[in-house]
């Protein structure tokens, strides 16, 4: 199981307030650290594949339930 360092609830915001939350929580982390995203908007599941391609922060799973997107991204 992937350890976790962070957490962002990002239910409810549409984009782009999911990504621009995420920018936010990243800038205080440091390099290596994991941050789990849970999201409600549809658009997130390529909103966050294109922000991880763009920034270098790499994706480690992103999934998906009844009404909720997970995402796990790992700190350049």
């Amino acid at each position: 199981m992937q350890k976790i360092d962070k957490e962002l609830d990002a239910r409810g915001l549409v984009c782009p307030l999911p990504i621009l939350r995420t920018k936010q929580s990243l800038a205080g982390m440091t390099s290596g650290q994991t941050l789990k995203i849970v999201a409600t908007d549809p658009g997130s599941m390529i909103d966050f594949q294109v922000f991880a391609e763009q920034t270098g922060n790499e994706l480690l799973s992103l999934s998906q339930t009844v009404d909720e997107f997970i995402f796990i991204l790992k700190k350049r």
